[in-house]
């Protein structure tokens, strides 16, 4: 039985310029939330293109601010074409800062930027924080980059002092045993007290109810690259193991809705006449990942949650630029028996991914290995937010870990 808050609030940003990661990590929070409290209100203010894409459940909502892209060399543009950067930058720094001062949240979660882009939430953290009546709270995935590309990343934008000055809290999304997001930066005492490693995020299959089923599928190898926007070398390659090996199980490619659509039209050639079901996007992939035998995938936070959180079988092909992410997500999940990991110029050789593709549906789960990590985060934010909103009604479930 969900708990009762009264007329709380939650507003939620997520900077959103690559991919779908902060949205449905966002979404996938929200909708715990109000599950756990049902006088819970949660806006999420998204720069996700395609964010209105996208079910809410009831009491969630989002705000879209108009929408900026990551380039691969790290620099950004605004997706229309006819309005300068600096001046997307102002619309969605306006509408941010106007939002938070109409919706007066009880809680202020970023994810993942302190600052928000470049800077952009920055007017909003002081003025809540001035107001003096909403916890601020930045959001962490469990591996940000490597140590030394953080590190300067952050010195740079002046990350760690601003951290210290507008936030109460920092929640990691990952288990402390997996990885810590910034380790070997040099955290004051003070902000590495106020963190918090909630654990991975876990997914689950909501019941059709009164829906049509879809049709069933043979068996099959789910591939995924996330939001696709860099996933198309990925996905050509597996579509070029199935063309080596026809005989591999049945195949179903989601491209994701960010790969530009001349990769897409290329991809979809290439796969025409093999046993391999291509689609463009799905906004529920965790009713795919249920289904799968074996994952084929990136390694990106979300699709990571899902292989754990449905115990599936994983080949994670990572990418190493511009951020290292997935690299070290990759490896940790290697090293810990969770998933096989190829790099990428290894997926290339198209043998060697047949033969791991091949290989895939009878291997063992991650929970086989014995060191599957623990998939509490949402429960355990629900806690937390429980325990702020109403202190008085039990006692944690989770203790403060830094």
């Amino acid at each position: 039985m969900p708990i009762r808050l009264k007329n709380a609030r939650i507003l939620m940003y997520s900077h959103d310029t690559f991919g779908l990661g902060h949205l449905r990590r966002c979404r996938a929070i929200a909708h715990a939330l109000v599950e756990a409290f049902s006088g819970l209100q949660v806006l999420i203010v998204s720069g996700a293109q395609i964010a209105g894409a996208f079910d809410y459940r009831s009491r969630v909502d989002f705000v879209k601010i108009p929408s900026v892209i990551k380039l691969r060399d790290g620099e950004y543009t605004s997706m229309a074409k006819h309005m300068d950067l600096s001046e997307t930058l102002r619309m969605r720094r306006a509408i941010l800062l106007d939002t938070a001062r109409s919706f007066r949240p009880d809680i202020f979660i970023v994810d993942k930027e302190p600052l928000g882009l470049k800077g952009e939430a920055e007017e909003t953290l002081a003025w809540l924080k001035a107001e003096g009546h909403t916890r601020l709270v930045l959001g962490l995935r469990d591996i940000m980059d490597s140590p030394q590309l953080l590190a300067a990343e952050w010195e740079r934008r002046g990350n760690l002092p601003k951290i210290a000055q507008y936030y109460d809290d920092i929640w990691v999304y990952g288990p402390r045993a997996f990885h810590d997001p910034l380790a070997g930066l040099p955290v004051p005492p003070e902000v590495r007290a106020r963190m918090s490693f909630v654990g991975f995020l876990k997914r689950r299959v909501r019941a059709r109810t009164g829906l049509p089923q879809a049709p069933a599928r043979p068996p099959y190898v789910l591939v995924t690259s996330g939001g696709g926007g860099d996933g198309a070398e990925m996905t050509r390659d597996a579509i070029n193991a199935w063309r080596l090996a026809p005989d591999l199980p049945h195949g179903v490619i989601v491209l994701g809705p960010y790969m530009p659509a001349e990769e897409r039209a290329a991809l979809t050639r290439l796969a025409r006449g093999l046993p391999v079901e291509i689609i463009d996007f799905v906004p529920k992939m965790e009713e795919l990942m249920a289904g799968a035998a074996g994952v084929v995938c990136m390694g990106g936070y979300n699709t990571w949650c899902e292989v754990l959180s449905f115990d599936k079988p994983a080949l994670i092909i990572p990418r190493r630029v511009p951020r290292e992410e997935q690299l070290l997500r990759a490896t940790r999940a290697a090293e810990l028996g969770l998933a096989m990991m190829l790099q990428p110029e290894e997926a290339a050789d198209t043998p060697r991914l047949v033969a791991a593709i091949r290989a895939l549906p009878g291997l063992p789960p991650p929970s086989a290995s014995g060191r599957a990590p623990e998939l509490d985060g949402l429960a355990n934010i629900a806690q937390i937010v429980g325990d702020w909103l109403e202190p008085d009604r039990g006692e944690p479930l989770m203790r403060r870990a830094g």
